[in-house]
């Protein structure tokens, strides 16, 4: 069978027959199904969607399955096609936020979620396969809580909507994960199609899907995998949310979506340095956020690199989420013909996207490649992406 291994980012996902035969050699009887659901890259818009503002991801060809079959007691027994943790078993009765370990944490949470909604989710066994990369900040773990939801969703007969299985597997998230994420991720997961952005409004979730196709334009989206991994549970993510918050307290708004430009001149006078760098971060990545949907329907991806670059400017200077590899990733694909180019997802290491031509793809790649072994860095993964379909059942 064809695994997907963490530290494999060219590693295919097995395929339903593979996953259903693994299944049932694993479990001794056949899943009830196989749902895959993908990991995201977010084209611009970063630590904007706890804002309640603007935020542009898109689905990506690399997805996490899950073979899935409901028991008859209150037992779960999960099992991943990578690691040698070999199978993980608990109960209904057990989950309890903070508990769970590794990987487990996310369909758990998926499961704790659905009970806490009033929804009754039985025991079950899975098995999980991914080739989204992990740590790399293309939400692999949302992909994993994505395909776990999609399927127990179907299997209960629970009749959630996207926007409802969103916001579930973002209590997931935030209360048995304990991470403080917003609804991107999952929006994009859930929410995606081939060849298009998300245009996704995280105040009230209206999504409006932008066309967004590289090669027509002559170009690839890279991703370049700095191998740093990062953690949104960690004190960096909480605290950036934190001085958000308190910027939006005193600026007397709801949340940052609020205000726009015009009001950081008076943000200045009454912020204090770092609070005020924080919040002119997200004012002014949801105003490049709105003007990337716009330069997309009318000029096309070819437009849009100076707001990427900006964008990256913006979170190394005022948000300080960057890093010396994602910095170096970013700085050497310019410097070597990418149009544009940015750090993606929470920060604090993961991947940087660089908008290239056709023609250059390889230059760049060979010359991130070179900056990182003369830096002593760890070797990065460079490959391209495209908008994919979202979560769905394919067994």
């Amino acid at each position: 069978m064809t695994t997907a291994s963490p530290g494999n980012q060219q590693a295919p996902a097995a395929s339903p027959q593979e996953l259903s035969g693994r299944f049932e050699q694993e479990f001794g009887t056949a899943p009830h199904g196989v749902w895959q659901a993908p990991g995201r890259v977010n084209l611009i818009g970063e630590h904007t969607d706890y804002n309640e503002g603007f935020v542009l991801p898109f689905a990506i060809d690399r997805t996490a399955r899950v073979a899935v079959a409901l028991r008859q007691d209150d037992s779960i027994r999960m099992l991943s096609t990578y690691g040698d943790q070999g199978t993980v078993t608990t109960t209904l009765g057990a989950l309890q936020p903070g508990t769970a370990k590794g990987w487990t944490k996310y369909p758990l949470g998926v499961v704790w979620a659905l009970r806490e909604r009033g929804i009754d989710v039985p025991g079950l066994d899975l098995l999980l396969d991914s080739n989204v990369p992990l740590g790399a900040g293309l939400s692999s773990s949302h992909a994993i809580e994505c395909a776990v939801i999609t399927a127990l969703n179907e299997l209960t007969g629970a009749g959630l909507e996207a926007r409802d299985m969103v916001l579930a597997t973002q209590r997931a998230e935030n209360d048995f994960v304990g991470a403080p994420t917003g609804i991107m991720d999952q929006s994009a997961s859930l929410r995606g199609a081939k060849g298009h952005a998300v245009f996704l409004d995280c105040r009230d979730q209206t999504v409006r899907l932008v066309p967004f196709e590289t090669e027509p334009a002559g170009l690839v989206l890279l991703v370049i995998d700095t191998k740093v991994s990062h953690s949104h549970a960690d004190g960096g993510y909480a605290s950036r949310r934190a001085s958000c918050e308190l910027g939006a307290e005193v600026m007397g708004v709801k949340a940052l979506r609020d205000l726009d430009v015009a009001d950081l001149e008076e943000a200045g006078g009454l912020l204090d340095e770092v609070t005020f760098r924080r919040v002119r971060h997200v004012v002014t990545e949801n105003d490049r956020v709105l003007q990337t949907v716009e330069l997309l329907a009318g000029s096309g991806p070819g437009a849009i690199g100076p707001l990427l670059d900006a964008s990256h400017a913006s979170m190394r200077d005022d948000f300080e989420i960057s890093c010396p590899e994602l910095d170096l990733a970013v700085d050497t694909a310019r410097a070597h013909g990418a149009i544009g180019a940015r750090m993606t997802g929470g920060g604090f290491g993961g991947a940087a996207i660089a908008l290239t031509p056709m023609d250059s793809v390889q230059t760049v790649s060979e010359a991130v490649a070179k900056a990182f072994a003369q830096a002593g860095f760890t070797a990065p993964d460079i490959f391209a992406v495209s908008p994919a379909a979202g979560a769905m059942r394919v067994g």
